[in-house]
């Protein structure tokens, strides 16, 4: 298991949910800590909490991206990719975990609702990568803040 996956493993042992993994290992990686964002991606937690909507690892990877692509003052605009970089990154998703699991909400990977170290943790580390891969490929560089 590579060192990645270990460390979304202990952040899933410390109590953290699929959508904050994906924002904290993405603040991480800027060198950043944001308990204020961590708490608030919290709510994407189980499709938003009953398991009926999309699945956190999908909508927690669109905020990564995001973290990293739009607009986060006034001063600031939105990378010129951002809509398109956040299009691949669902049809990625509904094809692989959708095709796989039937369905991208929660209760659809899930079948009981109940969160599975077994079947959630690969999905976040998959998600993880293809949008770390998105970003890549948009010349986005994921150590990079886009603070000035």
């Amino acid at each position: 298991m590579d060192e990645t996956r270990m460390h979304m493993m202990d952040l899933s042992r410390k109590g953290y949910y699929c959508s904050q993994i994906l924002l904290l290992m993405g603040l991480e990686a800027q060198g950043k800590n944001n308990p204020d964002l961590i708490r608030a991606v919290g709510g994407l937690a189980l499709g938003g909490g009953r398991g009926e909507g999309v699945c956190g690892s999908l909508t927690g990877a669109a905020c990564l991206i995001a973290l990293y692509a739009a607009k986060g003052r006034d001063d600031e605009e939105e990378h010129e990719d951002l809509l398109l970089m956040l299009s691949e990154l669902e049809e990625w998703f509904q094809a692989e975990i959708g095709g796989r699991y039937g369905g991208v909400r929660c209760n659809d990977i899930l079948g009981n609702g109940t969160p599975s170290t077994e079947r959630c943790g690969p999905i976040v580390a998959e998600a993880y990568m293809q949008a770390m891969s998105i970003l890549m490929e948009h010349g986005l560089d994921p150590t990079e803040s886009r603070e000035v």
